[in-house]
């Protein structure tokens, strides 16, 4: 069908991180107005609730399977979304949390939504991040936050300031490079640590975060040593923080020149009046 003379188009809007505290007006509009409704969550109680919304909603969790490279499952799922959109529907993608976050499949909708010619766009949501925030009391402007994939840490070479916070997602997955696992075991998380204590001691106290999904829940907040992270339990759904490791280190000569520039502005400011 020409994209030109279709109404076909796409939203991609995300439910949030908790079962129907999270869902803005906006984005429950789009899914009350779609004429499919696509939903990649991890949880059926949440796809059970949306089906209350709209009365076709298809969910994209049948394309998982242990062994199937996950790459190949989140190519199957955008090739579904856009043939309905093809085929002139108004659809919506929903996902749990942020669409945008550690989401391949609606990234890449969009974009091949646009290269075609149809309307496609994104609605934000709220994350894991944000909740982890709440939740933690962290505010990431005070020391500054890094956020990693935790396999990065072990394909690629990473500058780490452990002055700053250090939040590692997917550390269940660690060092999976078939992209076909949805788990990997202590002996990758051995490896995370090995290069984790290059700028962090063994007994380094870090969180491992997993946030609500049901109002009837609370976040699961688990405080242990670094050195232990190998053997505790990792889920798919937990995230780990590294809190700083010390106090940020002044640079005493670019606060110098700071100061200079400050006298000279005055002296200026002065000049004039």
């Amino acid at each position: 069908m020409d994209a030109a003379s279709s109404p076909g188009s796409l939203v991609c809007v995300g439910l949030g991180m908790t079962l129907g505290s999270h869902l803005g007006p906006l984005a429950r509009s789009h899914i009350e107005q779609a004429d499919v409704v696509f939903a990649g969550l991890s949880d059926g109680i949440v796809e059970m609730w949306l089906h209350k919304m709209h009365p076709d909603v298809r969910s994209l969790q049948p394309y998982y399977r242990e062994g199937k490279s996950r790459m190949q499952t989140y190519r199957e799922m955008v090739e579904a979304i856009l043939t309905e959109v093809r085929a002139g529907k108004r659809v919506c993608g929903v996902f749990y949390g942020h669409p945008g976050v550690f989401a391949w499949a609606p990234h890449k909708s969009i974009e091949v939504a646009r290269s075609e010619g149809y309307a496609a766009h994104m609605e934000p949501g709220i994350s894991a991040e944000d909740c982890l925030y709440a939740d933690l009391g962290i505010d990431p402007g005070r020391y500054g936050c890094q956020h990693f994939e935790a396999s990065q840490l072990l394909f690629y070479r990473r500058r780490i300031d452990p002055t700053a916070y250090l939040v590692l997602w997917q550390v269940g997955l660690v060092g999976d490079q078939s992209l076909a696992r949805f788990s990997t075991g202590p002996a990758y998380r051995e490896l995370l640590v090995e290069v984790l204590a290059r700028d962090y001691p063994q007994d380094h106290e870090i969180i491992i975060y997993r946030g609500a999904t049901l109002p009837i829940q609370q976040p699961r907040i688990r405080r242990i040593r670094l050195g232990d992270l190998p053997q505790a339990e990792v889920g798919m759904e937990d995230t780990v923080v590294l809190p700083p490791t010390g106090p940020l280190q002044p640079d005493l000569a670019m606060r110098a020149r700071l100061d200079a520039l400050d006298k000279a502005e005055i002296k200026q400011d002065a000049g004039v009046l």
